[in-house]
């Protein structure tokens, strides 16, 4: 290959990559909640599709980029942070509950799943705000597999752009800000759900506003 052939591919790869997807690999701090652990001690499973968790978005026009943005990893450090602070005891399930977990001792399994993510920036909308919007599906289930208690959740977060350098940056604080609020929400709706009610009542923690 002559000089010239290698200097039009090499061209031509910084081209390609130019043209190539924003992507943004989820990254932020997430506090340990401010109150009491519940007596129990709390099993989690993070199976493959959400501790791996990214949405690709394709560019509708020439002029607009692809998105691919990566939440799993942030995902499974806000949870493990949060929910770490609200039991006695948080447990990673060795497996996916089932017959094979039955030897590992806890209270019960979370299983998180993120169900839908959409996200709009400014190309998309008429402000410069960029939001980024979720739903969450939880299933509560005992060490073998049997369910417990099954619910949805939403959180949502935003930012506007003034603050911030770059597209990338914008779209990961809102990213950040949903996770907050996921689990902002998580916290005072949890004890909330009438199947986790029972559950709690029944391990002997009364929920919030009853009496055992």
């Amino acid at each position: 290959m002559t000089t010239a052939s290698r200097v039009a591919a090499l061209f031509l790869l910084a081209l390609l990559a130019a043209c190539g997807p924003a992507h943004v690999v989820v990254q932020g701090d997430f506090p340990e909640p401010l109150l009491d652990p519940l007596p129990l001690t709390l099993g989690v499973w993070y199976d493959e599709e959400f501790a791996g968790h990214e949405f690709f978005d394709e560019a509708a026009a020439r002029n607009e980029s692809s998105w691919i943005v990566s939440t799993g990893e942030s995902q499974v450090q806000m949870w493990d942070t949060l929910l770490g602070g609200m039991f006695r005891e948080l447990v990673h399930m060795k497996g996916e509950p089932g017959p094979g977990q039955m030897n590992q001792v806890v209270d019960g399994v979370l299983i998180p799943q993120v169900d839908e993510l959409q996200y709009a920036i400014p190309a998309h909308t008429s402000v410069k705000v960029y939001e980024i919007w979720m739903r969450y599906r939880f299933r509560l289930v005992t060490t073998g597999g049997k369910p417990i208690a099954e619910w949805t959740m939403t959180s949502y977060g935003k930012t506007p752009t003034a603050f911030l350098q770059s597209d990338e940056e914008a779209v990961n604080l809102a990213a950040v800000m949903a996770l907050r609020d996921a689990g902002a929400h998580f916290v005072t709706s949890f004890a909330r759900v009438p199947a986790v009610s029972d559950w709690l009542r029944a391990r002997g923690v009364p929920a919030p506003g009853s009496a055992l």
